[in-house]
This record gives structure tokens, C-alpha cells and sequence, in this order.
């Protein structure tokens, strides 16, 4: 390092953001997550006997996965390296890979490799660390905003821990606040600062379990605010207001309202009020929820809940969830809302989901009846053509319909499938009913 990296270094210590200046040196000094770091905890442990194999943190922005590689980098004894899959690619883990074969060969220290933002690479990327780590070349750590097992490949996921991180608490954040504005080392304290309760309770509130955010707000709000006449600068609520200009909901602050609010969504597309439907929707996209997650669910709505009533309505959903990939926010909004109105006033039947339901359950609990031979897949040189005898294809009658055993002799005259009395599946009823089948069962 020459005499202009290291001015370049030191001063950009000085001057980064505050949220990376305070960022803790030891296990000891991290806030949260205590159900995955506290002193009894299995990752802990790890991590103090320089012990660790693959793992992938995962939880939402501002909760300290790379906070965690951080700390992990300054207490293990082995090569660690880093790299972000916003702005690598293959030849960047090609040279990470080499570099640890190296080291292990002539050192015999392993090499920690940490991925941010893993989720980015994709498939093919993904698939190349497989071996190296399976031979233990390197140890992945891996960090994602996005659940792993939707995200990462699924065998690199078999072959680490995967650790959630939760958002911190609004006691978490506030604890944090009050270091960052009395530390005179890595926090404001050199600015003569201090904050109302009022204040300190907002920002940790309306962070949203974000500690990134609320660490920028609070030196927004100390870098433009002037001294009084005592020379400290003093943030009140006004002040902290705005340096927080939107709202950050109260989405997933406890862990239950991630699924208070998708369940309400559901429910209210299943109940048919296309109002309530948009707006939990709303309160989704605003809190920052994964428009794939929503979709999947407007999907299954669409399948469960609609089902033969109106079969347009899993066309719709499903072209609306491909159409999101397409388009991103902010235009996949008006596609999410498009297709939750027409679930939501799509006529009702959960025919289908009761009919697998209890035949899944037939099979679960009943002894497997053996397939009629006339159904039986007879090769053509058995018989000397191409059906089993007794089969009767029903094209070859009238309306292409003809009377014959499908059911197992076990299950003659068992009903799995019930049609519904709204929209399509009525006609769907009707034209079984012309059949001559029962809709009793």
C-alpha cells in the first residue's frame, strides 16, 4: 500500500457512513439476534472456537448479516476473502477459488469466502461453488435479503446452515442510537449532540427493524441541524421527522404481521371484496414485500379458492406473476392489482382443492385397489393391438362419452369431485349430471 492508498483508507474511515463506522469488532458488541449469537448458542460457539462451516445468513436489510461476516473476518484464524454478486462473476470466484487452493497447499489455512447478496448470482454461478465447497477448499458464507430456499441453489443450501436474521427490535435500535450519538470515536459524540426521548423513540420505531436507517436518519439529522446558543445541537421530534420522509409500516416488527397481513389478502379475495384485497396489497408493496411472494399467493387463491368457478382466473394470476418478473416495480403494481381484483370478484369453488384433499387421504389410509385390466397399459404385441381388451374409447361413441369402470373395484362409486353451483363449474355439474353421474355422494 502506497502512500496515497493508506491517506485514501484513513480518510474514508473518517467519512464513511455512520452506520459502517459503528458496525461492532467482536460477537460481544452486537445488538439482536440473540437466538442465533447468544453466548449459548451453537453459532456462537462456533464462531469464538474459530469452528465455523458454510453457512448463509438470510433476513431483511439493516439486521447485520454483513455485520456478522465482519466480525467473523476478525476472529478467525483462517484466509478470509470477499466478494459481492451485485458487481462479480465467475472469474472473480474462479481467482477467490484458486487463491484458497493456494493458501491451503502452501500454508494449510482454509479460506473463508463471503458472498454478499448471493442470491444475485445465478444458476450456472451458483453452481460452480458446489465442489469447492463440498471438498472443503473454501468455507461459504453466505448473505441474502431473499429466503434460500426460493433463491439459492438448492444444493448449495443442503450443504450449509442457514441462519434468519430477524428485524431488530425498537429496543435494539434505540440502544444503538444512543451509542452512535455519544461515541466520540465512531459516532456523532464529537459533535456536541443530543436527542429528545420523543425523538429517539420515533426513529427507532419508524425504522422498521432497519438499524441502517435509523443510523442514517440520526446523522442526517446531526450533520444538518445547527449548534443553539449553548453550542450542542439538539434533535427534536420535527427534526427526526424528517429525516425519515417515508413511513415505514409496522410489517413484520414482531414476526406476525408478515402473515396477518398476506392472510388478510388472501381472505379477502377469498370473501370477495376486491377493496380490502388492494388495499392489503398496498400495505405489502409499501412495506417493501416480494412482488414473486405476492403473486405465488394470488395464484394459489386463484387455484384453491376459485378454481373450476372461473378458470380464467388461474390464467390471469399466473400471467400476472410472469409479467412481474418482466416488469419489476413500480409497473408490476397495477399487474398485481389487475389480477387480485379479478380473484377476488371471480365466482367461488374449492371443489377441486376438497377432491385432492380426500383422495390424498384415500390413499394415505386406504389399501391401493388395483387398476381395472381394461385401463391397464397393454402393449400392442400382447393382443395384437394397441388397447387392452375391454377398453372402450370413448371417442368411437356418440357425444364421445360411453359407460365404463375407471375407479378401482375397491373404490366403486366413491366421489372425490363435487362440483360447485357458480359460474363454469355449474355448467361442469350439468354436463356430468347429463352423464348420468350423481352429484351425491
Amino acid at each position: 500500500m502506497d502512500i496515497f492508498e493508506y491517506m485514501s483508507y484513513q480518510r474514508g474511515d473518517k467519512e464513511s457512513p455512520l452506520a459502517s463506522r459503528l458496525r461492532p469488532e467482536s460477537l460481544d458488541e452486537i445488538v439482536g439476534q440473540q437466538h442465533i449469537i447468544g453466548k449459548d448458542k451453537m453459532l456462537y460457539r462456533a464462531i469464538a472456537a474459530d469452528k465455523l462451516s458454510s453457512v448463509i445468513f438470510y433476513g431483511p436489510p439493516g439486521t447485520g448479516k454483513t455485520t456478522l461476516a465482519k466480525v467473523i473476518a476478525k476472529t478467525t484464524k483462517a484466509e478470509f476473502s470477499q466478494i459481492n454478486a451485485t458487481t462479480s462473476g465467475k472469474k472473480d470466484m474462479e481467482d477467490a477459488v484458486k487463491k484458497a487452493r493456494d493458501t491451503y497447499g502452501m500454508y494449510g489455512r482454509r479460506t473463508i469466502l463471503f458472498i454478499d447478496e448471493i442470491h444475485r448470482f445465478n444458476k450456472a454461478q451458483q453452481d460452480f461453488l458446489l465442489p469447492h465447497v463440498e471438498d472443503g477448499t473454501i468455507i461459504l458464507i453466505g448473505a441474502t435479503t431473499e429466503s434460500p430456499y426460493f433463491e439459492v441453489n438448492s444444493a448449495l443450501v443442503s450443504r450449509s446452515i442457514v441462519f434468519e436474521l430477524y428485524p431488530l427490535s425498537a429496543e435494539d435500535i434505540r440502544s444503538l442510537l444512543q451509542r452512535a450519538i455519544s461515541d466520540e470515536k465512531k459516532g456523532m459524540g464529537v459533535y456536541n449532540a443530543y436527542i429528545d426521548d420523543d425523538a429517539l423513540d420515533f426513529l427507532a420505531d419508524m425504522a422498521g427493524g432497519d438499524a441502517r436507517r435509523a443510523l442514517n436518519a440520526l446523522e442526517l439529522a446531526v450533520l444538518t441541524t445547527s449548534p443553539d446558543s449553548d453550542k450542542r445541537i439538539h434533535i427534536t421530534l420535527e427534526v427526526a421527522s424528517e429525516c425519515i420522509q417515508r413511513r415505514v409500516l409496522d410489517y413484520d416488527k414482531k414476526g406476525d404481521s408478515h402473515y396477518d397481513i398476506i392472510s388478510a389478502f388472501i381472505k379477502s379475495m377469498r370473501g370477495s371484496d376486491p377493496d380490502a384485497a388492494v388495499y392489503y396489497l398496498a400495505r405489502m408493496l409499501y412495506a417493501g414485500e416480494d412482488i414473486k411472494f405476492i403473486a405465488r399467493r394470488i395464484m394459489i387463491c386463484a387455484s384453491e379458492d376459485v378454481g373450476n368457478a372461473d378458470p380464467m382466473a388461474l390464467v390471469v394470476a399466473t400471467s400476472a406473476a410472469q409479467a412481474c418478473e418482466r416488469l419489476g416495480l413500480p409497473e408490476s403494481r397495477i399487474v398485481l392489482s389487475q389480477a387480485a381484483v379479478y380473484v377476488a370478484c371471480a365466482p367461488k369453488s374449492n371443489s377441486s382443492y376438497l377432491a385432492i384433499n380426500d383422495a390424498l387421504a384415500t390413499v394415505e389410509k386406504e389399501s391401493p385397489g388395483r387398476v381395472p385390466r381394461h385401463l391397464m397399459n397393454i402393449h400392442a404385441d400382447s393382443y395384437g393391438e394397441g388397447q387392452a381388451p375391454g377398453y372402450k374409447y370413448a371417442h368411437d361413441y356418440p357425444g364421445h362419452f360411453v359407460e365404463q369402470q375407471y375407479l378401482p373395484d375397491e373404490l366403486l362409486g366413491r366421489k372425490f369431485y363435487n362440483p360447485g353451483e357458480l359460474g363454469y363449474e355449474k355448467k361442469m355439474g350439468d354436463y356430468l349430471e347429463g352423464l348420468g353421474r350423481s352429484q351425491d355422494n
